[in-house]
């Protein structure tokens, strides 16, 4: 009988850990349509241009019009969540995203395809934090890691495998097959969510905060604008000084609001608990240095080295590869160390990989590059899953939908940042160094300075309890799984 017992037990783990894989596996592979959609087209840009009749640069309105919209909308993903549910809401964004996608390919002018563009981008705005907010509902304290592990791996490999996948598919099918690849992806995703996701929403009908979301949404706007306009190659300073200006003072009056309001667009108290805010606040600069690499990497290579787009692009499949070696061992790790000796080691692991980019070389054997980068993708993939695990470790489920809310909106917010840190630190470089000397010069200032942010971000880290996360890092205790 007692053994009986025993196999029930273990064929109910079994199951339950099967069930929750399958919930963060597929919202992992929605995720990364949604990534990829925002790195993929740039390769594609000159085809895209010569179909529209129009100059290259002006495609930059479809590009940003995607990333900022994204930035608008995901304060609201909260609320629509807890109003209407979780599934439907996660269902109907896949719905959008993919339809959106559809039509993308079958735009035959530029201002159809940005006004397309935009309605991906709120699909996309409600199906990412929406999607993350389900894992985190179904999955247990002790099993966050190996969910987030999951999740974590479409934001590490989407910009890494964007741009060369994009310029593949431009050459070979044409630019259109880009958004055409989204629909039996889609397709399948809103079949399995519908069978899979739980109807999880609150159970208190609470009003809307318009007056937060035109701020928190146009804040997020002005400053996402802004990191778009760090990142041409011709920069106007005085639009983009004028937009940081009015997005930090919308901020400002913006977090004053949060504060006062009795029901918040986006609650700002998931900050008291250091946990989630070491994530926010250190972790943000992380990100910024994260997503700054795959912006510097690809011109340095064309720029300083000579490389066409797709040779550049190549080169950092070593990054990719590195985070997927990374991924299986990143559950143990933070199960024998601990989250704060992970992250503030790791961290300056992480720091000194970005700077060692500023010692590659033309003359640089391949193997010596390639190693270079994937210890940076090891590094970058061990710190970004530890990062959003921790974040969760400590939040009540009650507050979990406004936690993921205000975290969804930093991360956008850091992730855009990241290709203007690039983008200004390349500039100083150019200042500071002298191109005509080496065209490589100016790059290793910027990836100094990048690497000098991103280490700045580990002192939070090491401000943080040594217990903190073990709610998070102690070993699953089986129990089944089921859709509440």
């Amino acid at each position: 009988m007692a053994d009986c017992r025993s196999a029930v037990t273990a064929q109910a783990d079994t199951a339950g850990a099967a069930g929750l894989a399958a919930v963060a596996l597929l919202v992992a592979g929605t995720f990364f349509m949604e990534n990829l959609d925002a790195t993929v087209i740039t390769p594609a840009i000159p085809q895209m241009a010569r179909s529209f009749a129009v100059r290259p640069v002006d495609l930059n309105s479809g590009v940003s019009a995607y990333m900022l919209t994204l930035g608008i909308f995901i304060p609201v993903s909260g609320w629509v969540a807890d109003r209407f549910g979780a599934r439907k809401v996660f269902a109907a964004a896949i719905s959008v995203f993919t339809l959106a996608s559809l039509v993308c390919g079958l735009a035959q002018t530029l201002p159809e395809f940005v006004l397309v563009r935009i309605l991906q981008g709120i699909g996309g705005a409600m199906m990412v934090p929406v999607g993350r907010l389900v894992v985190l509902r179904v999955t247990p304290k002790d099993r966050l890691i190996q969910a987030i592990a999951t999740l974590t791996w479409p934001a590490l490999v989407a910009p890494v495998l964007g741009p060369p996948l994009g310029g593949l598919i431009a050459d070979q099918a044409g630019w259109r097959w880009i958004f055409y690849l989204n629909l039996p992806l889609g397709l399948i995703a809103f079949a399995v969510a519908l069978a899979l996701i739980p109807d999880s929403r609150s159970e208190s009908r609470l009003p809307f905060d318009w007056v937060g979301f035109l701020l928190a949404g146009s804040a997020l706007f002005c400053l996402l604008y802004v990191a778009e306009l760090l990142g041409r190659p011709e920069i106007a300073w005085l639009e983009a000084a004028a937009l940081a200006v009015a997005g930090l003072v919308l901020l400002a009056i913006g977090v004053r609001h949060l504060k006062r309001v009795a029901r918040p667009v986006v609650d700002l108290s998931s900050l008291r608990a250091p946990t989630f805010a070491v994530t926010i606040w250190g972790g943000s600069l992380f990100r910024m240095g994260l997503s700054a690499i795959p912006f510097l990497l690809p011109v340095m290579f064309q720029i300083g080295f000579g490389y066409d787009a797709f040779e550049a692009g190549t080169m950092l499949m070593a990054v990719f590869v590195g985070n997927l070696v990374m991924k299986p061992m990143t559950t143990p790790v933070l199960r024998r160390f601990g989250f704060r000796p992970v992250l503030v080691v790791n961290g300056l692991l992480n720091a000194a990989a970005i700077a060692s980019c500023a010692v590659i070389t033309k003359d640089m054997s391949m193997p010596t590059i390639c190693a270079i980068l994937f210890v940076g993708g090891m590094t970058r993939s061990m710190q970004f899953t530890a990062l959003n695990t921790l974040a969760f470790a400590d939040i009540p489920e009650k507050a979990m939908s406004a936690a993921n809310t205000l975290f969804s909106a930093a991360f956008q917010l850091a992730t855009g940042l990241g290709v203007a840190l690039g983008a200004i630190a390349w500039r100083i470089g150019e200042v500071v160094g002298t191109p005509v000397v080496s065209p490589a010069l100016p790059f290793r200032i910027a990836f100094l300075l990048v690497a000098t942010v991103a280490l700045i971000g580990v002192w939070d880290s090491a401000m943080l309890d040594p217990a903190a996360g073990e709610r998070v890092s102690s070993p699953p205790r089986k129990r089944p799984f089921t859709i509440r």
